[in-house]
C-alpha cells in the first residue's frame, strides 16, 4: 500500500525520515509567478517574498487529472493507495482526489478526510506511513487514523487577518469586524464540519499566544501528559515562547516544531503560531 497526501499538511523532516509519502502538488500564485508549494519554494523564501510582494497570494489545488496521473504512476508499483487529505471543509482537494481516482481505474484508492490541516494532518499522514512500513492491513490503519483524528486538536492565532479574509477562509469568524478592531482570533477546526471556528479573541498577539495555552487547559487538566507540536509561519520566536508556556502547564512530549507549508501561509500570512496536541493516554501507539 502507498500513501498519498497533499501540501496542506506539515511535518518536520525528522518525522518523514524513512517514510514513503507521495504529495500531490498545491500551487501558489504571487506577483505573476507560480510556485509549487514545498517544491520550488520553501517556507523561509516564501515569507520573505510576501513581505515585498505587490499583491496578495492565491492558491490552486491539484486537478483531478493531476491526481489521476499520480495514481496511475503509483499503481504501476502497487495499486493499493491510501489518499489522506486536508479537511474537505477547508479545501476541495479531497473531492478533486476522488474525481481523479475515477480516471485511474487501475489504482485501488481508499480516501481519508483528516478534517484538519497543518500539523494535525501531518500526524495522521505520519501514522499511516509508519503503519504501511510496518505491514499493517488497511482496516487496522484506518482505525488508527480515526482515533488520531478524534483525539487530536489544532489551535492557532495570527497577527494579521488580511490574508485569511482575502482567501475567503475566514467565513463566519467575524473577520471584517476583527480586522477593524485589530483583534487576534484563536482559531480551531471543527471536528463536525472540518471548518474553522473561533475559540476566543485577544487584543494583542502576545496575549493571544498565551491564551492558546488556556484553551488547551480547557480540554486537558494542567499537568496532563500531552503529545505536542508547535507550528509557525516564519515566527520561531513566537513558537519558542508558546513552547515554554506549554512546558509550564503540561507534561509535554514534543515533536519538532516546524514552519507551515507555503500554501497554508498564503492564507494566513507571516507570524502565525499554532499547536497540535492530544492526550498521550488517548493517543494510539504508533508502529
Amino acid at each position: 500500500m502507498q500513501i498519498v497526501s497533499d501540501c496542506g499538511m506539515d511535518m518536520a523532516p525528522e518525522q518523514r525520515e524513512g517514510l514513503q509519502i507521495h504529495l500531490a502538488p498545491l500551487m501558489i500564485q504571487l506577483d505573476g509567478k507560480t510556485y509549487i508549494s514545498g517544491v520550488d519554494i520553501q517556507p523561509e523564501e516564501f515569507y520573505k517574498l510576501l513581505l515585498s510582494a505587490q499583491g496578495m497570494p492565491t492558491t490552486s489545488l491539484p486537478s483531478p487529472g493531476e491526481f489521476a496521473e499520480l495514481y496511475r504512476k503509483l499503481a504501476q508499483t502497487d495499486p493499493e493507495i491510501l489518499s489522506i487529505h486536508i479537511s474537505s471543509g477547508l479545501s476541495s482537494t479531497y473531492n478533486s482526489a476522488v474525481q481523479g481516482a475515477k480516471l485511474a481505474p487501475e489504482a485501488r484508492v481508499t480516501f481519508f478526510d483528516t478534517m484538519t490541516l497543518s500539523g494535525g494532518e501531518g500526524w495522521q499522514v505520519e501514522a499511516a506511513a509508519r503503519a504501511v512500513k510496518a505491514g499493517w492491513p488497511l482496516d487496522k490503519t484506518l482505525a488508527m487514523l480515526e482515533r488520531i483524528r478524534e483525539v487530536t486538536q489544532l489551535v492557532y492565532t495570527l497577527p494579521d487577518l488580511k490574508y485569511l479574509i482575502h482567501g475567503g477562509r475566514i467565513g463566519h469568524i467575524k473577520g471584517l469586524l476583527a480586522s477593524v478592531l485589530k483583534i487576534k482570533p484563536l482559531i480551531s477546526v471543527s471536528k463536525e464540519t472540518g471548518k474553522y471556528y473561533q475559540r476566543g479573541q485577544m487584543r494583542t498577539f502576545k496575549r493571544a499566544v498565551a491564551k492558546l495555552v488556556d484553551l488547551i487547559a480547557e480540554d486537558h487538566a494542567p499537568g496532563t501528559a500531552l503529545r505536542v507540536q508547535v507550528v509557525h509561519a516564519n515566527n520561531p520566536e513566537g513558537a519558542e515562547r508558546l513552547q515554554g508556556l506549554l512546558d509550564q502547564r503540561f507534561d509535554c512530549t514534543w515533536l519538532p516544531s516546524t514552519s507551515i507549508a507555503p500554501v497554508l501561509g498564503a492564507h494566513t500570512g507571516p507570524g502565525l503560531v499554532g499547536v497540535a496536541y492530544a492526550s498521550l493516554a488517548d493517543y494510539p501507539v504508533l508502529p
